[in-house]
């Protein structure tokens, strides 16, 4: 691994205090702030086949090695785990994508992202005027304006599902228009999908062409990638298709759409993130990651959390580089808060969402 990377920020290995606080950062998570992301943004590559077959092999027995000592190896408790939850919370985008939304669920879920933790566990932790919000809101196009209106002001992104989400299987065109119209309504984060049949042809330019329209499409809004990886079939497929995203211009590539049968796995995060950390050695170029789907327990955000401190470094535990896409999460993690305080776990009723 480069060592720029692994200079992220060595102090950060004890992730707890005595006192419970956020993790150290160089700004409180998600202060007010303009709608900028702090760091340079992709501009992508020509594509480069060549390089793209230096990345062809992947050894899926060795990537589940890696991650059954990485779950195990670290038991993080006590001060030291509600620190890390604290920082799944503002490295999340709380999601709402069901067929029954409507702009009131909308806005009763923006005010939770607003103000996500009862009051009683905010003093029992110590954490009074600490802005620990979920990055963003994620909502399905026609809901943009609603949550832009709810969380004006507070520093916290509105992120649109677009190109005919879950399967991209419109016209180009319309994909493509579908990018614009949430970005004019004032999404800042634009999460789309790519044709799978595209990489199961190893259509390589097609899909580079394709996604190099959508990042030019967003504009100034910031483009995650969801590559669909349950439906790829192949840890290969989803190193190839992270790699062609990346060369794009993503600015940070995704699982799922959190409706395929397979969502988010530690094995295909793994392989991302290495594609992640091969492009930022070949380019310099920061890109973040976003597992999505199937991440509901306080448990298995420590676990993704683990794997990219160890994997990627410090930095990569920031919101502008990591993203948990999650609609249950918040709820699961309150509950575990509640029960460092109380010692009892509380029903989920009490942590009410949308």
């Amino acid at each position: 691994m480069s060592s720029t990377i692994r200079e992220a920020d060595l102090s950060a290995d004890r992730l707890g205090p005595s006192k419970i606080t956020p993790l150290p950062a160089r700004t409180a998570a998600n202060a007010p702030a303009p709608q900028a992301h702090g760091i340079a943004r992709n501009p992508g590559m020509k594509l480069d086949l060549g390089f793209m077959e230096s990345m062809r092999s992947v050894n899926r027995s060795a990537l589940e090695r890696r991650v059954a000592s990485l779950t195990k190896r670290r038991s993080i408790k006590a001060d030291n785990q509600a620190a890390w939850l604290l920082r799944a919370v503002a490295c999340m985008d709380l999601t709402t994508l069901n067929s029954n939304d409507t702009d009131e669920r909308v806005r009763r879920l923006c005010a939770k992202a607003v103000n996500p933790f009862r009051r009683d566990i905010v003093e029992g932790l110590g954490i009074t005027g600490e802005k620990i919000r979920p990055a963003a809101v994620c909502v399905y196009h026609p809901f943009v304006a609603t949550a832009v209106d709810a969380l004006r002001g507070t520093g916290i992104h509105v992120a649109a599902v677009s190109t005919a989400f879950p399967h991209g299987l419109t016209p180009l065109s319309t994909r493509l228009q579908e990018i614009e119209a949430s970005v004019r309504d004032g999404a800042d984060e634009i999460d789309v999908v790519i044709p799978r049949g595209l990489v199961f042809a190893a259509k390589w330019q097609e899909l580079y062409n394709e996604i190099v329209s959508m990042r030019a499409a967003c504009g100034e809004a910031h483009l995650k990638v969801i590559l669909g990886t349950g439906d790829l079939a192949t840890l290969r497929n989803v190193m190839l298709a992270s790699m062609v995203a990346m060369m794009a211009g993503a600015d940070f590539i995704k699982t799922s759409t959190g409706k395929e049968s397979v969502n988010a796995t530690l094995p295909v995060g793994l392989a991302m993130v290495r594609a992640i950390r091969a492009y930022f050695e070949e380019t310099g170029y920061l890109i973040g990651f976003k597992p999505a789907g199937g991440i509901s327990t306080a448990k298995a955000s420590l676990d993704w959390l683990v794997l990219m401190k160890e994997e990627l470094g410090r930095r990569w535990l920031e919101p502008d580089l990591f993203r948990f896409g999650a609609s249950s999460l918040l709820t699961d993690i309150e509950r575990q808060l509640e029960h460092h305080l109380t010692g009892h776990y509380s029903a989920n009723h009490r942590h009410a969402m949308a």
